[in-house]
């Protein structure tokens, strides 16, 4: 007499089958969600970036004032155009400006791959090469600013915001944007490095 067997198949979960536990497969969701948030607050501070960088150039490019006591040969007038350090703030924050409109598709499609290190790490290059030029526009422009207000007795630099006040508030408050911009750049490219060591 043969001892008859029962052999029960069972079937393989579907998580067995990809050889994924169901605990790697919420846990890859959470990290998805994690940098998605991540990438969703990097395009909400770009749109801010946009906006302080052009108010920035643009308070700096309409800076012109003229007093309002002039003679036949002389007229007193104060632009921004005068001064090759004020012309290089204002070329050089249009530029920002420019690039941070160019990066949202790529920050958009950070949001939509929050997986895809590709983009983030081409625009933490970028953000950094836009803080650079960010900066040394914003030093040099607040070096002359600063003149502007206090003058340089040693070398005989008169202080010319006494006289020249809508036009030393213009450039002070360019100033001012430029140095939120270079904030707002410096969270951006701590935002992409924490993304990407998360990778």
């Amino acid at each position: 007499m043969k001892s008859e067997s029962t052999a029960i198949d069972m079937p393989e979960s579907s998580s067995a089958a990809k050889g994924k536990s169901p605990l790697m497969a919420v846990s890859r969701a959470a990290k998805g969600g994690y940098r998605r948030g991540i990438a969703i607050f990097d395009f909400v501070l770009r749109l801010g970036a946009i906006v302080t960088s052009l108010a920035a150039a643009a308070a700096m490019g309409t800076s012109d004032e003229t007093l309002p006591f002039f003679t036949q040969f002389f007229q007193f007038q104060a632009s921004y155009d005068d001064l090759p350090t004020f012309q290089f703030f204002v070329i050089a924050m249009a530029i920002v400006a420019g690039y941070l409109v160019l990066s949202l598709p790529f920050s958009i499609v950070a949001i939509v791959r929050p997986h895809a290190a590709g983009p983030r790490l081409l625009l933490l290059v970028l953000d950094t090469v836009a803080l650079t030029l960010n900066t040394a526009a914003g030093a040099a422009a607040a070096a002359i600013v600063y003149l502007a207000h206090n003058g340089n007795s040693k070398t005989n630099w008169l202080a010319i915001c006494n006289q020249y006040g809508d036009f030393c508030q213009k450039v002070s408050g360019a100033v001012v944007a430029s140095m939120i911009t270079v904030a707002i750049f410096v969270f951006l490219i701590v935002l992409s490095a924490f993304a990407l060591r998360r990778h």
